[in-house]
């Protein structure tokens, strides 16, 4: 009977294991092979050349925008290039019509206003094979610091941060749609934040801003992947921009390091952090949650969120 008893459980015990073995492979392999075996080895799945004559990047002067820019004009694509800067926007497209001999349209809007913009981004994109629209612009806080606070010094800062990190992502897509269902292909690449998924008090309105763009852009995946439409999410956590002011290093890689490691991302999934060291801020922050509690990792990023407000205000006062 004992005998019965320890081989029952022997084998219900041998069952658990395999079941948890199964799960733990189940989730792993394909995370293995969607963020490193796929992307490094072999590439994007998506050819994106085939998808069109030109492709639109808001936010195109700097950083990751102007990454993008050059990474598809490298590619062939003729650019159109949308920012508030007309002088920036010029010099952009001479130094990209003379590296890689293509062709360049300048549209310069500033997207803070929401009112009138788009008839004139409308305008300028008439009659163009649109195959690629990259949604990059964005504004953020200068510093972590509690939303009242910040409305209270700038409350126009709300309407900006709408206007900008969410209007230009729904009304961009709204107009260059149309043409790539037409032709039953195109890539629609949102720029969204590692924010969007991890505790980010201090930034709430930008964080929550991010997040609607990554559930939008996920949504609209579903809405138009029988279309033909590839629309990709991408999440970055720090990139050494002007935006950001955080030197390169392996975590904080370089705008054209992102890019180039986020385009071979295209057709292995829709929502992506777009580089590999990313992807841990991530799961470390999923692994606190699991052993811990929401409440706890939210305080320990608050604190950290705290700890850079207060030398960027000890910076602000030294300045005066």
């Amino acid at each position: 009977m004992v005998l019965n008893n320890i081989t029952a459980f022997q084998f219900f015990g041998s069952v658990a294991l395999g079941l948890l073995c199964f799960k733990i492979v189940n989730k792993f392999l394909p995370w293995i092979y969607v963020n490193i075996i796929g992307p490094k080895f072999l590439g994007p799945k998506l050819n994106i050349r085939s998808i069109g004559g030109w492709a639109v990047i808001t936010g195109s002067t700097d950083g990751i925008g102007r990454s993008y820019a050059k990474a598809l004009a490298k590619r062939g694509f003729s650019l159109v290039l949308i920012s508030r800067s007309l002088s920036k926007l010029e010099d952009l497209a001479k130094e990209i019509e003379n590296e890689y001999k293509v062709e360049t349209k300048i549209i310069d809007v500033d997207f803070q206003d929401s009112v009138g913009i788009y008839d004139k981004i409308k305008a300028g994109l008439e009659g163009l094979d649109i195959g690629v629209l990259i949604n990059n612009v964005g504004v953020s806080y200068s510093y972590p610091e509690y939303f009242l606070t910040y409305y209270q010094q700038n409350p126009k800062f709300l309407l900006d941060m709408v206007s900008v990190n969410i209007h230009s992502v729904t009304h961009m897509c709204a107009l260059v749609l149309p043409v790539m269902l037409s032709r039953k292909k195109g890539l629609i690449i949102n720029v969204s934040s590692s924010s969007a998924s991890i505790p980010a008090a201090l930034l709430s309105l930008y964080s929550g801003t991010k997040a609607f763009v990554t559930k939008f852009s996920e949504d609209l995946q579903t809405e138009y992947r029988d279309s033909g439409i590839t629309v990709q999410c991408i999440k970055p956590g720090f990139v050494a921009t002007k935006m950001s002011k955080i030197r390169a290093s392996l975590s904080c890689p370089t705008p054209d390091t992102y890019v180039a490691s986020a385009l071979n991302m295209l057709g292995y999934t829709t929502t992506t952090p777009g580089y590999l060291p990313h992807n841990f801020l991530q799961i470390s922050c999923d692994f606190m949650r699991y052993l811990t509690c929401e409440p706890f990792v939210s305080s320990l990023f608050l604190n950290y969120l705290l700890k850079i407000r207060k030398n960027a205000l000890k910076r602000l006062n030294q300045k005066k």
